[in-house]
């Protein structure tokens, strides 16, 4: 009964640190798109507060996802080469999580040389990324 609760957990938080990547670059297209110095000063502070908040989430789901893999055991042991590539693609979206760090801290220091059409094209790898994820899950092709 323990695990599902952690499986539960696992789950929502995964869910919820989506939200925020789906979310973060949308903020970017704004502000690629901004020269009103006050409206970057509100959008900078609400991508600030955004990455911190989706990073505790990040941290919390890989660590209840890492229960389940070495407390649980789910996905060891033969015939779970699904578990392999699935931690590779999750390796892929916490770069992608620091990649959205890097790119604030561009922002932030007024070093941003991409346009809102970059940020519009960015925002879709998270649901690409989510795509195979979940369809590893799900149907364990391998």
């Amino acid at each position: 009964m323990a695990m599902l609760w952690v499986k539960t957990f696992h789950i929502v938080f995964i869910a919820s640190w989506f939200a925020g990547l789906f979310y973060l670059p949308r903020i970017y297209v704004n502000l690629a798109q901004q020269s009103d110095p006050s409206v970057q000063a509100t959008l900078l502070g609400m991508a600030r507060r955004l990455y911190r908040f989706t990073t505790i989430l990040a941290v919390v789901a890989v660590l209840l996802g890492m229960w389940l893999y070495l407390g649980y055991g789910i996905g060891v042991g033969p015939g779970n080469g699904w578990m392999h590539a699935k931690l590779f693609f999750v390796l892929l979206v916490i770069g992608y999580h620091h990649a959205c760090g890097s790119m604030l801290r561009k922002f932030e220091q007024g070093q941003n040389t991409r346009s809102h059409k970059f940020y519009r094209w960015f925002n879709e790898v998270p649901v690409l990324l989510l795509l195979v994820v979940v369809a590893l899950v799900v149907v364990k092709p391998f």
